[in-house]
């Protein structure tokens, strides 16, 4: 049965409206203390750093859209770029970057809702959160708030960095993506668009005595009836800075997602069949 919601824009509308207040008034009441201070000087200590390519040109992509989401990331960037974590704080993406609204100049992007890729003014902005969140788990931070939307491979890969898997899925305000400095130290991110690349810095006060590395294992192909599916493992490993010795090891995802472009973009090396 259909929700409400679900019946038509005004009832969606309306219930987005009240998720959004909900989160504000939930926020009000938490006591969490969130990052709100910035500083243009880097801090001291680079942690990771990470490029990610704004416009896909694999599959059936409307370039209008990456285009417009290339604009839309050149405005949100700013609002982010220098922000401190100190020690206590939690960083949260939306309180932010704010209400991404045509008056502001963000324009129509691609969007995913219920599997089916649409367009809103500011879509697009899951690119964002999908660099904070890589780099964040290069370190010690603690990540209090994630959605994805891993039941679905949305796009053939194009130079893929990042094992497929680790995306975010964010909605103004009540998808947030957040995490927490549960550390001594003072965290710091640095982000901006060169028009063709989001580019960021994760940046410390202190170097820790260990390294986190996260990569990708399994990963195939496989047909189930007429459908494909993607399906890996992402582990993430802690590593002492001075010996290598892995100190632990953890499964991060194990998606097993649809794919959502044509077969011919499958990597046949990649393909697993029975027997």
């Amino acid at each position: 049965m259909k929700r409400l919601s679900e019946l038509s824009p005004a009832l969606y509308r309306a219930a987005v409206e009240k998720n959004i207040v909900q989160r504000k008034l939930s926020d009000a009441l938490s006591g969490a203390r969130f990052a709100k201070e910035k500083q243009s000087e880097p801090l001291p200590v680079l942690i990771y750093r990470h490029n990610s390519l704004i416009r896909r040109t694999l599959g059936q992509v409307d370039m209008r859209l990456q285009n417009n989401k290339a604009v839309s990331l050149g405005l949100a960037a700013p609002c982010v770029d220098g922000i401190l974590i100190r020690p206590g704080e939690t960083f949260s993406f939306w309180r932010l970057v704010g209400r991404c609204t045509a008056k502001r100049g963000f324009l129509p992007g691609m969007v995913l809702h219920n599997g089916t890729p649409g367009e809103s003014v500011g879509g697009g902005m899951c690119q964002f959160s999908n660099l904070i969140h890589w780099m964040i788990l290069h370190s010690d931070l603690t990540i209090v708030e994630r959605h994805h939307h891993d039941d679905y491979d949305l796009f053939p890969d194009f130079g893929r960095q990042v094992p497929f898997g680790v995306g975010t899925s964010i909605l103004y305000n009540y998808l947030d993506y957040r995490f927490r400095n549960d550390t001594a130290d003072t965290y710091q991110l640095l982000v901006h668009s060169d028009g063709d690349y989001l580019r960021g810095e994760l940046r410390c006060t202190s170097l820790p005595d260990h390294v986190w590395h996260v990569l990708c294992e399994d990963e195939y192909f496989s047909k189930e009836g007429d459908t494909w599916y993607r399906s890996n493992r992402v582990i993430r490993r802690k590593v002492d800075r001075a010996t290598g010795k892995e100190l632990s090891r953890q499964l991060l995802q194990q998606p097993h997602a649809r794919v959502c472009y044509a077969e011919e973009y499958i990597d046949p090396k990649k393909i697993r069949t029975e027997g």
